[in-house]
C-alpha cells in the first residue's frame, strides 16, 4: 500500500486547509484511514482516525474536535482532513496512515502510531498568527 498526501500549505490562522491522502490497492474500503502529525521538536500524534466501511467509527484528538472533519472516497481509494478555524499550534507535518487489516479498533488503538501498518509521506501545514 502506498499513501499519497497532499493540501498542505501556508494558511492565517482561522483559515481552512483540506488534506487529501491517496492510497493504492483494490481493498481500500477495508483500511482503516487516519492522519497525525508532528511540530518541530516535538513527539508525533494522533489527529484523526476513520474505520474501514464495515463500521462508522471516527476518532479524534482532544486539540482538534469541532474544528477538524476526517472523511473517505471509496471510489476515489482517497481520505480527506477537512481542517477549518486553523491556530498556529496546528503547524505540523502531517502524515497520512493506514491499517489495512480490517480489524475493529478503539479509540486507543486509533490513537497508537503502532497499529497502523503504512504511512505515508506526509505534507507540511504552516499557521501564520
Amino acid at each position: 500500500v502506498q499513501l499519497q498526501a497532499s493540501g498542505g500549505g501556508l494558511v492565517q490562522a482561522g483559515g481552512s486547509l483540506r488534506l487529501s491522502c491517496a492510497a493504492s490497492g483494490r481493498t481500500f474500503s477495508y483500511y482503516t484511514m487516519g492522519w497525525f502529525r508532528q511540530a518541530p521538536g516535538k513527539e508525533r500524534t494522533f489527529v484523526a482516525a476513520i474505520s474501514w466501511s464495515g463500521y462508522s467509527t471516527y476518532y479524534y484528538a482532544e486539540s482538534v474536535k469541532g474544528r477538524f472533519t476526517i472523511s473517505r472516497d471509496n471510489a476515489k481509494n482517497t481520505v480527506y482532513l477537512q481542517m477549518n478555524s486553523l491556530k498556529p499550534e496546528d503547524t505540523a507535518f502531517y502524515y497520512c496512515v493506514a491499517d489495512s487489516r480490517r480489524r475493529s479498533y478503539s479509540g486507543r488503538d486509533s490513537r497508537d502510531p503502532t497499529w497502523y501498518d503504512y504511512w505515508g509521506q506526509g505534507t507540511q501545514v504552516t499557521v501564520s498568527s
